[in-house]
């Protein structure tokens, strides 16, 4: 009879280890079962598109890009109040606008040709015509002064210089 008791008590204790074991590995999620969540959320969130996860240990990193800080906070937060998250490594970065370069002025033909007129007075011999912003080079300039008199022009911003002079 005492053997049967003690037989008894024996089984009641590992059924009820088991049942405990049983009860506690059920209710933790495995990193698998974490990284499916979490795409699915990904893909059925529309400000989630295009951002990545990874999970080890319960521990889950993002990556990507999110137009606005609000956006990569909501996003950590989704995911952080899913079942097994223990703890979220925000990687997501926020999209950087991207600057514009500044577009090139044309200057007006009329005050072109009055700066083009104040450059040239100084080069002896070379004339030029201004036509919807292109600035046409005649007559004859010393090798040495050509570069000053382009760069000069330049900086005025025409469309373009035509150089069709003749260097001495």
């Amino acid at each position: 009879m005492k053997s049967i008791k003690t037989s008894i008590r024996l089984i009641i204790t590992v059924l009820a280890f088991s049942g405990i074991t049983l009860i506690s590995c059920k209710g933790k999620q495995t990193d698998a079962e974490i990284q499916t969540s979490i795409n699915e959320k990904i893909a059925s969130t529309d400000q989630m598109k295009g951002l990545n996860a990874s999970v080890k240990d319960g521990v889950v990193t993002l990556s990507g890009e999110c137009p606005t800080e609000e956006c990569r906070k909501d996003c950590a937060d989704a995911v952080k109040g899913m079942k097994g998250v223990k703890d979220i490594d925000n990687n997501i970065r926020v999209a950087s606008a991207v600057a514009q370069p500044a577009p090139v002025e044309i200057t007006v033909d009329e005050t072109l040709k009055t700066s083009v007129n104040d450059v040239i007075k100084n080069y002896k011999g070379v004339e030029a015509d201004v036509k919807d912003g292109v600035v046409t080079l005649r007559g004859e300039i010393k090798r040495s002064s050509l570069q000053d008199l382009i760069v000069s022009l330049n900086e005025l911003k025409p469309r373009k210089v035509e150089n069709q002079l003749v260097i001495k």
